[in-house]
């Protein structure tokens, strides 16, 4: 885990290096102070030594001001560091998610990814910045006052290394019970942020179904089962305080007792005891801020497994070594593909689909729900591979094909349409980023949504709010027709992306795909048999599998499940008339 975040740390590598460089030397002068004291008070101000006390005076605060610039600068270069690290982690992040194919991010919940960006990376912040300053300089100082208070007096010295182990001890217990409650949190964090987003998104239906009090238990619930195991953690954590201070006050009771009796015998003197108190509270303050460090790593180490689970992730769909760029034509081959989403050959969604689809032919797919239909086209730009058997475009194995280019040459418009905020414009421009105006409107006219955008009052600069709240699900789905018309593709998949649009402008969308773009291969998902009567040929789906292929008249001549769609279709609408 640390190695891979580590590797974020890029070009601010300098100032991590700088950074414990300047404590070495803050601790350095910072542990002088106290022996400088020793003397001017032994020397200067016991014998009234008037000169070697401004003497001393004048070195002390040069030593105190140059530990205060090299503090001042180490602060600088790790608040840098640290700041960077997590730029540099938000943007590996953000930059793998973007390879991860449909079954890397099935693994991760988008509420449990958007937490390891935000809390978990914030976490990692504060403790890398820590660690740079406190890690570095905590254990300097201890090392160095140990040192100097060896040399005043070996004797006193050794009371240091009683409490060390016993603070040592109960730091380890206080990680060892408090970093699996920590990682807990963070999981139920994933929980907490799901639940908002859920909230946010569906708010029109937690108000049309008078649901906010269901809503607001939900959120109360998973907010108290945070709060019970940080209060958990914390009470842990807080056993760190009390154990620091009985260690501090009883070190200082025992040097004092000793001291006191060294000062008598004149084995030690007045200034000798003050620079040794001072090296007291300098070691054990040390271990203080050490085991803060700690507990701060424990506490990160837990957000920093969860970034490393994202950056170490591979994804499964991977260009060739020698991939092919160009797609000759839109034609299509199933050859006895099954696919499992678990990829598991006994956990089949989809089995033995064996199919053949000429280029620029129109294919209606119909089916009951739950028979695979959006599975089926998903194999074709690569969404996911498929688990036993080939899929085909232009004559190769998709597998074959750089990854951009097999997409580029595919387009999809979902039935759940995504539109981005920002104007019209911008959001067709998605398909093409180099589209001219003209091209946008004539995309437009194609999926029948130029004559609502005229109706706008900034027609195509009218501004999409995010989610594409503003218009309605029948011009939504339009928007994002037109949008993947201008990739000018050699395949265009509709999964049931007209389900909120009228017989009337299904019909018109349908006819200016026939009149306008033939060469291109239309797969069109419907639940309408209406949307597909006209299909050169119509896939039946049924339990995962093709159940039957033919036109119109040939499966409603012989497919039992065709007809029943049709004859129930038929008889809803002549019960609307």
């Amino acid at each position: 885990m640390v190695k891979t975040i580590l590797k974020s740390v890029r070009q601010y590598k300098a100032a991590s290096i700088v950074t414990p460089i300047l404590i070495v030397f803050e601790a350095a002068l910072e542990v002088t102070i106290p022996y400088l004291m020793a003397n001017l008070i032994d020397n200067g101000v016991d014998k009234g030594d008037i000169d070697y006390t401004w003497k001393m005076g004048l070195i002390l605060a040069a030593t105190a001001l140059l530990s205060l610039i090299f503090a001042a600068f180490a602060g600088k270069f790790a608040a840098v560091a640290s700041a960077g690290l997590a730029a540099n982690l938000r943007h590996d992040m953000f930059y793998r998610i973007q390879e991860f194919s449909f079954s890397n991010i099935d693994k991760f919940s988008t509420s449990s990814l958007v937490t390891r960006m935000t809390t978990d990376v914030t976490n990692v912040q504060n403790a890398y910045q820590t660690i740079l300053r406190m890690a570095f300089r905590a254990p300097c100082m201890m090392i160095f006052a140990m040192v100097m208070s060896f040399q005043i007096n070996a004797y006193l010295s050794m009371i240091f290394v009683i409490f060390v182990p016993v603070i040592a001890l109960a730091l380890g217990l206080i990680i060892k019970f408090a970093h699996p409650v920590f990682k807990r949190v963070f999981k139920k964090y994933d929980n907490l942020n799901n639940i908002v987003q859920e909230n946010l998104h569906g708010i029109r239906v937690v108000k049309s179904f008078v649901r906010e009090d269901h809503e607001v238990d939900k959120f109360q619930s998973v907010s108290e089962e945070i709060y019970q195991d940080f209060s958990k953690a914390e009470k842990i954590v807080a056993f760190n305080m009390p154990v620091m201070q009985v260690c501090i006050y009883a070190c200082i009771l025992l040097i004092s007792w000793f001291a006191a009796r060294l000062i008598v015998y004149d084995n030690m003197t007045t200034g000798q005891l003050a620079s040794m108190m001072t090296y007291i509270m300098q070691i054990l303050m040390s271990l203080m801020f050490i085991s803060m460090v700690m507990v701060m790593v424990a506490l990160s180490k837990a957000s920093g497994d969860r970034i490393a689970e994202v950056l170490q992730e591979e994804s499964d769909l991977k260009n060739p070594d020698d991939p092919v760029t160009v797609i000759p034509d839109g034609s299509i081959v199933f050859e006895h593909v099954s696919f499992s989403y678990a990829k598991d050959p006994d956990k089949l969604c989809l089995r033995d689909a064996d199919l053949t689809i000429r280029s620029g032919e129109t294919v209606g797919i119909i089916g009951g729900t739950g028979s695979s239909k959006s599975t089926f086209v998903q194999l074709i730009p690569r969404l996911y591979d498929a688990t036993q058997g080939r899929v085909l475009v232009g004559g190769r194995d998709v597998r074959d094909y750089e990854l951009s280019a097999l997409r580029d040459s595919v387009a999809m418009v979902l039935q759940k349409n995504v539109l981005f905020s920002g104007s019209i414009k911008e959001n067709l421009r998605w398909g093409n980023e180099k589209a001219t105006d003209a091209e946008l409107v004539k995309a437009c006219q194609l999926a029948c949504a130029d004559e609502f955008i005229r109706l706008m009052p900034d027609q195509y600069d009218t501004y999409i709010e995010q989610g594409g709240t503003n218009v309605s699900g029948g011009q939504r789905q339009r928007l994002c027709i037109a949008r993947a018309l201008l990739k000018k593709p050699k395949i265009l998949i509709l999964d049931d992306s007209t389900s909120a649009v009228d017989t009337k402008t299904d019909a018109k969308i349908r006819k200016a795909f026939a009149e306008e773009i033939p060469d291109t291969t239309k797969i069109i998902i419907a639940q309408r048999i209406s949307s597909v009567q006209d299909a050169d040929k119509i896939i039946v789906m049924d339990g995962g599998r093709i159940n039957a292929v033919g036109n119109h008249e040939e499966l409603l001549s012989s497919n039992q499940i065709y007809q029943e769609v049709y004859y129930s279709q038929q008889k809803g609408s002549e019960t609307d008339e």
